[in-house]
């Protein structure tokens, strides 16, 4: 029943409240991309979604916009690309937070596996094709276990974990670990 019906609920609930009281956070940052460096607010970027299906993933631009990283790569906070706000937004998840749009949407939800890029999928094995029959998440059981500093074949672990075991318990773990990673940084949870 959670997982045909209350989980979707409160996705739509929990993203519209988060985008309600944190408005005035948004509209901040929105403000300083906009001062500080030239390009969109947004950055989007198209995502392998549930059960494969391709959208639009919205985050808080953090990079210059003339940057020369490939969109494979992963990007760490010491970069030279990545702006002072961008810095600061991605330390703090910040540059995540306009996916609640997504969650809004119905493209993600507040916890699942994050989602990748569609040329990704080519190297998944059979524990990663899993990870599709539950919608993407902001936050998922890869990302407070070790995050970038897992191998893929590890998160599709820990994604196929989670699909095999989506609870409400389970995700409020998720997202009250998640919490504590914003607030002492992901640094502190690697394994």
């Amino acid at each position: 029943m959670y997982v045909s019906f209350f989980k979707r609920l409160l996705d739509v609930l929990l993203s519209f409240v988060a985008i309600m009281l944190l408005s005035p956070i948004l509209i901040i940052v929105i403000l300083l991309i906009r001062l500080t460096s030239k390009g969109a607010v947004l950055y989007k970027q198209t995502r392998l979604g549930y059960k494969g299906n391709n959208f639009e993933l919205y985050k808080f631009r953090s990079m210059y916009v003339d940057n020369n990283v490939s969109e494979k790569v992963q990007v760490f906070q010491n970069n030279a690309q990545i702006t002072a706000v961008g810095k600061i937004i991605r330390r703090y998840k910040i540059d995540e937070l306009a996916q609640l749009i997504n969650v809004f949407k119905g493209d993600m939800a507040i916890v699942g596996p994050r989602p990748c890029l569609p040329s990704l999928q080519k190297e998944f094995n059979d524990t990663a094709f899993y990870r599709l029959q539950a919608r993407p998440g902001l936050t998922g059981l890869a990302q407070v276990n070790g995050n970038i500093f897992l191998t893929w074949e590890e998160r599709w672990e820990f994604d196929n974990e989670y699909v095999k075991n989506i609870t409400l318990f389970n995700d409020v773990k998720i997202i009250f670990k998640t919490v504590l990673i914003v607030l002492f940084g992901e640094e502190k949870f690697k394994k």
